[in-house]
């Protein structure tokens, strides 16, 4: 007896790909980025309301340089404008607002670069973040004490017969606030760079073989902490982010060897996810 023969199914179609998956993929990391954001405008917000009640006293100590320099008993910056004191006193404290919100900036920056991890590789940047933040300080503190002095030195003496140095509060407040602030940051690398290490996204060859690109992001960075034309500031602080490099290539090798990562490719964002 033979047995009816069935012919297939055809199989179905494969569903169109009409990019809503990408979509919401795009969409998951903007709406991400918009929640990082509004937390860390937050705690900007509140440092800089803290830091606005005491910037009158640290915006004397942030004078006390060019009072030395000029060596007068009437210590004042000039304003150009009626809005310019103003403008100069609420640096300050945005200064400040951005010292004391360190740690959530750096959090939020690090959790929106690395995505997926694990509750204990969260907890681990948590903890983390107290010895970044006082290298932050530490950051701030050799600006002030190192850079600062040699850099105001220069440009109050430079070619004394030809110009008459009177700084307006503006322009002077620009060059120390973004001096400080931004070596602060650069002091945070290494230890974060340690951090990605441990989790697997940075590899201490990579570093390395890309150190001429360090070389031009250092000196592209020092012309923006610095943004005079002579090479003295430039590579004051040009040679101090250098030796921060190297040092993150070394603790980049130890984060990698500590986490028992040597032979294996880094993570990428995409995998994180």
């Amino acid at each position: 007896m033979k047995l009816p023969r069935f012919r297939r199914a055809p199989a179905p179609p494969p569903p169109a790909d009409d990019g809503n998956e990408l979509r919401m993929s795009l969409l998951d990391h903007l709406n991400e980025l918009r929640q990082r954001l509004t937390k860390a405008v937050l705690a900007l917000v509140v440092g800089t309301i803290i830091g606005a009640v005491v910037a009158g006293e640290v915006f004397e100590y942030l004078l006390s340089p060019y009072c030395v320099l000029q060596a007068v008993t009437d210590c004042r910056l000039q304003v150009l404008g009626p809005t310019e004191g103003i403008v100069a006193y609420f640096r300050v404290a945005l200064m400040l607002g951005a010292i004391i919100a360190i740690p959530v900036l750096t959090y939020q920056i690090l959790m929106f670069v690395v995505p997926g991890l694990t509750r204990k590789e969260r907890r681990f940047v948590l903890m983390a973040l107290p010895a970044i933040t006082l290298l932050f300080l530490t950051g701030v503190a050799f600006a002030w004490f190192v850079l600062m002095p040699p850099a105001l030195g220069f440009l109050q003496g430079f070619m004394p017969t030809l110009f008459k140095p009177e700084w307006t509060a503006d322009l002077y407040l620009s060059f120390i606030t973004a001096l400080i602030f931004w070596m602060g940051v650069a002091f945070e690398m290494p230890l974060v760079l340690f951090v990605l290490a441990l989790l697997g996204f940075v590899r201490a060859g990579t570093l390395a073989r890309n150190w001429r690109i360090a070389v031009v992001l250092a000196s592209i960075a020092a012309a923006f902490i610095t943004p005079t034309v002579d090479p003295v500031n430039m590579m004051l602080v040009m040679l101090p982010l250098m030796g921060l490099y190297l040092i993150s290539i070394g603790l980049v090798w130890i984060g990698t060897r500590q986490a028992g990562l040597q032979d294996a490719p880094p993570r990428s964002r995409t995998a994180a996810r």
